[in-house]
């Protein structure tokens, strides 16, 4: 099920813009004006994390975030700020208030997306196990080491990251823009070419014929996809 991101903001081309590109990322969204009822409505979409304008017109998006820490339904939600004022006592401001993050105007869409992607996967990190028992390859998180069966695999720090990735979403085809925002978030001198470079080494680590793999497989024309194999 695709997690939901809400989309507090009341100028129409940037709510837009969010729209597009969480959704491109595989996000249900919601865009909210931020007039009355806003609070209503988040309660009634049930967003996994918020998007939140600081600049509202009834109300700004510091009071939103008071009322969403004190919703029974809400609370424990992150909420993303965004501004355009970048002045630290603000930032500090919506920190202690409740907010997770703060990104000031104007913003590259793939560091938001990447941002959203990291809050997520933290919560899902807090609920899932250290260690990893899939098909031949065990995982441990804590100790950043993987078996291959007997063997333990000498892996780089995003190898490492990669492969935690494609163990936990398995079966699903991803493009080189989605890994590159799942995977490597933010660092803006990447490219999808990384990804095939870093897939290869991959291939070379985990599969018995790097070029004919059972794993991690290629999907013609998209991305690639994980499969668990034997």
């Amino acid at each position: 099920m695709s997690k939901r991101i809400a989309i507090v903001e009341d100028e129409a081309e940037l709510a837009a813009l969010l729209d597009y590109n969480l959704r491109r990322a595989g996000y249900e969204t919601r865009t909210m004006g931020g007039a009355g009822g806003v609070l209503k409505s988040l309660e009634e979409f049930k967003p996994d994390l918020v998007v939140l304008d600081v600049m509202l017109p009834e109300v700004d998006g510091f009071e939103v975030c008071r009322k969403i820490r004190q919703s029974a339904a809400l609370g424990r939600i992150p909420v993303l700020f965004l501004t355009a004022r970048a002045d630290e006592v603000d930032r500090v401001l919506g920190l202690e208030i409740g907010g997770d993050d703060y990104m000031t105007k104007p913003f590259s869409p793939r560091e938001l997306v990447a941002r959203v992607k990291a809050h997520l996967r933290r919560e899902e990190m807090d609920a899932e196990p250290a260690v990893l028992d899939i098909g031949p390859f065990r995982l441990d998180r804590n100790a950043r080491r993987v078996m291959h069966g007997e063997r333990e695999l000498s892996l780089t720090s995003t190898e490492f990251n990669l492969l935690e990735f494609f163990l936990t979403h398995r079966g699903h085809a991803y493009s080189r823009d989605q890994l590159l925002d799942s995977v490597w978030g933010a660092q803006h001198y990447v490219t999808p070419r990384t990804v095939d470079v870093h897939v290869r080494r991959l291939r070379e680590q985990i599969e018995e014929q790097a070029d004919n793999p059972k794993h991690l497989t290629t999907v013609r024309g998209f991305g690639y996809r994980f499969e668990e194999g034997d």
